[in-house]
């Protein structure tokens, strides 16, 4: 299983990286964060990446699913997706392959906002917990937002109809703890488990609790098998 997945992997990778879309991506990600974080930074007065991270899963909601859309939508609106499916490859390798190229992408949009570490340790004297806590989390939100994009572009053959549905999926996700004010406690404290804003902002403070590692690995999983499950009805059809 594993080498036909990163077969597609590394076929799905290099197409990226062969077109302009991943650098669109990251080119405007990078214009964003970097404006977030630099534009609190020196007003503040503190050597520490809070506002970057804090705003990170926002940011995430509309950049994984713009990396995402293409990887089932595109092959299926050009034929090519009959073709991969009649091959001695199952579901789930194709699923894991795309899955693996989309979260590989997404990681891509963190390594340039190294420098934003950097830049906070010339100036001043960073903690490196929050640090480390943020990218460990930034990883695993990339992961399960990376999971939700797939599942998405499995649905249709649209590319923008699996952006936008991905992208609600996610924003919903990173929005709604902040709308637990309004519910009973019960449903409250239900939505506050189910942001993954919430649980990144637990990891992003260099606390590594089991809970949110199981979240987010519970999260990915459950996109990942909706994945099989569609790609598995489209090869019966």
């Amino acid at each position: 299983m594993r080498s036909h997945a990163l077969v597609i992997a590394r076929r799905e990778t290099g197409a990226y990286f062969s077109g302009p879309m991943v650098y669109i991506v990251t080119g405007l990600f990078l214009v964003f964060s970097g404006f977030l974080f630099f534009s609190t930074f020196f007003l503040l007065n503190r050597a520490e990446l809070r506002s970057f991270f804090s705003l990170l899963p926002v940011l995430f909601s509309f950049f994984i699913p713009a990396l995402t859309m293409r990887l089932f939508a595109e092959e299926t609106r050009s034929g090519s997706f009959e073709t991969l499916v009649t091959l001695p490859v199952s579901a789930a390798e194709i699923v894991l392959g795309k899955f693996l190229a989309g979260w590989l992408s997404a990681c891509t949009l963190l390594a340039p906002t190294l420098v934003y570490a950097a830049t906070a340790a010339f100036f001043g004297d960073l903690d490196p917990g929050p640090v480390v806590g943020g990218y460990l989390g930034a990883v695993l939100l990339a992961s399960a937002f990376s999971a939700a994009g797939i599942f998405a572009s499995s649905l249709t053959r649209n590319q923008i109809i699996a952006f936008f549905t991905a992208f609600a999926v996610c924003i919903v996700l990173t929005m709604i703890d902040q709308a637990a004010v309004f519910l009973p406690s019960g449903f409250a404290d239900a939505a506050a488990f189910l942001s993954a804003s919430a649980h990144f902002s637990s990891v992003s403070r260099g606390i590594i609790d089991s809970r949110d590692l199981v979240y987010f690995f519970s999260l990915t999983a459950l996109f990942f098998v909706l994945a099989v499950r569609t790609v598995e009805r489209g090869r019966a059809k």
